[in-house]
């Protein structure tokens, strides 16, 4: 396929409905997210190392999220987000970027369904209906209630998405209203709490082996941090595409990098690490109890609320990204169309079948959607250095908001900081357990179907174009 074809300016545009308060709380997910994991980085780092950690996890995300500002003007009318800013800096050099980077950012935000689905079920079983155990067997496949719940959820989430972003944008509102509850808790409370011991906090990380753990927990981090980059992907639905753009992503820099640094030191010390190690994954539930009062259904309600709002943006998030995968021929090209109400219908019944299959096969699919963190830092990797190639390449190019030359350098220190995050992280299963061969071997299996798939659009474009071009002559 030739690059002209590539890159044909599309007739398919998302309606511009947004401002950049609406990408901000989008990048709310984020918070929700580190709910979901603060535990294990307490647990492991201790309470004064997870906050140092996450702390500058964030502020490399900062710097990572900085350089997008300018990025996203530049391309103010792509729905690619930074797979974008990725292919177009890498198309002369290494055109194969375009569908690992896309597929790598792709696959953990489109499957986020599942995951988050499947813990919402369990949550909705533990707390009302705990005694019930049934199970329904159809030959390989089991239905127990929490399945039978999430397939709900996603259903629910797919409808929400479909009714168009003005519905989709107040819900995420509500639920990230919602979020505040255990945020203020979190944060606030425990400072006016007889019972909050920061210096009883412990710092698990020293020397060499400190180091090494270091990078491997970046690596688990970077899809919390990381991924206040979703108020790029939004950029041609702002009504202003590239004041909007920047200012929704600065936003969710500053307030992340203060919750993410802030809420390991006060909940930390306000629950304990003992209680922590002990109950990583939901300690958080009794703390909020003792902190508000007899309150468990609605922390599991808030915790809802939260896991309802990864779901939302991730589906909204992911459906955009296969759109512009599909509109500029990097997969399918008939993913790449709007309806009448300018939502990308065929992309998210992609998502709903996959996000079905996934949760109804796999049961757990907590596993296999981790391993997407390869894939989505490799997108940074490329992005990130794509900013370099771009001032390189196209010096003269539109950049209505053009970062000073000191982010040259840095870009080019945050890509091999990332590098070294990556091989570390991807290959450091023994020091979290987190992961493992096998699901090292399924992320790579899976960016290397998107780069299958993306050779084959290009030889059917390259054998259309060939007969178009015959039967004119």
């Amino acid at each position: 396929m030739s690059e002209q074809l590539a890159t044909a300016p599309p007739k398919e545009q998302m309606p511009k409905k947004m401002r950049w308060w609406d990408g901000f709380a989008m990048s709310m997910t984020m918070p929700a997210a580190l709910i979901a994991t603060l535990g294990a980085t307490i647990a492991d780092l201790g309470g004064w190392g997870a906050a140092f950690l996450w702390a500058v996890s964030m502020i490399i995300a900062m710097g990572v999220n900085w350089i997008y500002t300018e990025l996203a003007t530049m391309f103010p009318d792509s729905s690619g987000g930074i797979t974008h800013y990725a292919a177009e800096a890498w198309k002369k050099r290494a055109p194969w970027v375009a569908p690992l980077a896309s597929v790598g950012y792709w696959f953990p935000w489109g499957t986020n369904l599942a995951t988050y689905g499947a813990v919402t079920g369990a949550l909705i079983q533990a707390q009302w209906f705990p005694e019930s155990q049934w199970l329904i067997t159809l030959g390989p496949i089991e239905l127990s209630l929490p399945i039978v719940i999430g397939i709900g959820v996603i259903l629910f989430m797919y409808l929400i998405n479909v009714a168009g972003v003005r519905l989709t944008m107040a819900f995420v509102y509500i639920t990230a209203g919602i979020l505040m509850i255990p945020l203020f808790a979190f944060i606030v409370l425990p400072l006016f709490s007889g019972d909050w011991a920061p210096g009883e906090l412990t710092w698990n990380l020293h020397g060499m082996e400190g180091l090494h753990k270091a990078l491997v927990w970046l690596y688990i981090m970077a899809w919390t941090t990381f991924g206040i980059e979703v108020c790029a992907t939004f950029a041609p639905e702002y009504k202003d595409s590239v004041k909007d753009s920047t200012r929704a992503i600065k936003a969710a820099v500053l307030f992340c990098l203060g919750v993410f640094f802030l809420i390991p030191i006060t909940l930390g010390g306000y629950a304990g690490e003992a209680a922590i190690q002990d109950d990583p994954a939901t300690f958080f539930v009794a703390s909020f109890a003792a902190l508000v009062g007899g309150a468990s259904e609605v922390m599991v309600l808030c915790l809802i609320a939260s896991l309802l709002l990864i779901m939302t943006t991730s589906v909204a998030d992911a459906s955009r990204v296969l759109f512009n995968m599909g509109k500029t021929g990097i997969t399918v090209r008939s993913v790449g169309k709007l309806n009448k109400r300018g939502v990308p219908l065929r992309a998210l019944n992609v998502m709903l079948v996959l996000n079905i299959v996934v949760l109804v096969v796999l049961q757990s699919p907590l596993a296999i959607i981790v391993t997407g963190n390869l894939g989505y830092i490799l997108t940074h990797i490329f992005a990130v250095s794509g900013f370099f190639l771009l001032r390189k390449d196209r010096p003269n190019a539109d950049r209505p908001l053009r970062l000073p030359q000191f982010f040259v350098p840095l870009s080019i220190a945050l890509t091999v900081l990332m590098i070294v995050i990556l091989v570390v992280g991807a290959t450091g299963f023994s020091v979290t357990g987190y992961g493992g061969f096998k699901e090292l071997g399924i992320a790579l299996g899976v960016l290397a179907s998107g780069v299958l798939i993306w050779m084959f659009v290009r030889r059917k474009d390259a054998r259309e174009q060939l007969l178009q071009a015959s039967s004119e002559n």
